[in-house]
């Protein structure tokens, strides 16, 4: 009873950090909000014993990427009156929002029918470090280096698109 109330709290802390992430204003709001998700899904990780993938999550997303996120948007120096002008971004938000709903249901439903909603984790090899790493390494290289480039890609469009012009 005592993991299902955490589960709740931890939940609803990640939805609504994300939340705050997406629909704040300066970016350094949304990066000390997305500060919040990652550490919330790390506590999720340790809820379930997956206590590498706790630590990776800790250590290189919550650490690192965003160390280099937060370098980046103090490096750019942002002034309020550099960012667009978001007249829709509520509406935005709203349709989205609309449209993910039936989605989020049909997933919610998914999970609850499931045996892991009943059993839980019942791997012991769940989250070790040779478990995780088969897995990335085997089943998941092309996708694991696909997003390492979609990231830097990322990176570079940002930069370039926020160089000014003197």
């Amino acid at each position: 009873m005592q993991n299902e109330i955490l589960f709740v709290i931890l939940a609803l802390v990640t939805i609504v950090s994300s939340v705050v992430m997406i629909s704040a204003h300066r970016p350094i709001d949304s990066a000390l909000s997305f500060i919040i998700t990652l550490i919330s899904i790390a506590a999720l990780f340790a809820l379930v014993n997956a206590t590498f993938l706790f630590v990776v999550q800790i250590i290189i997303y919550a650490g690192a990427i965003l160390s280099l996120i937060l370098f980046i948007i103090m490096f750019l120096n942002i002034k309020d009156d550099n960012l667009p002008d978001e007249k829709y971004k509520n509406r935005w938000l709203l349709a989205t929002s609309i449209i993910i709903t039936p989605f989020s249901a049909i997933l919610i439903d998914l999970i609850l029918r499931s045996d892991i909603a009943v059993n839980g984790v019942s791997d012991e090899k769940f989250g070790t470090i040779k478990d995780v790493g088969l897995t990335l390494f085997s089943e998941w290289v092309l996708p694991f280096e696909l997003v390492s480039i979609l990231l830097l890609v990322a990176l570079i469009g940002s930069v370039t698109l926020s160089k000014r012009k003197d």
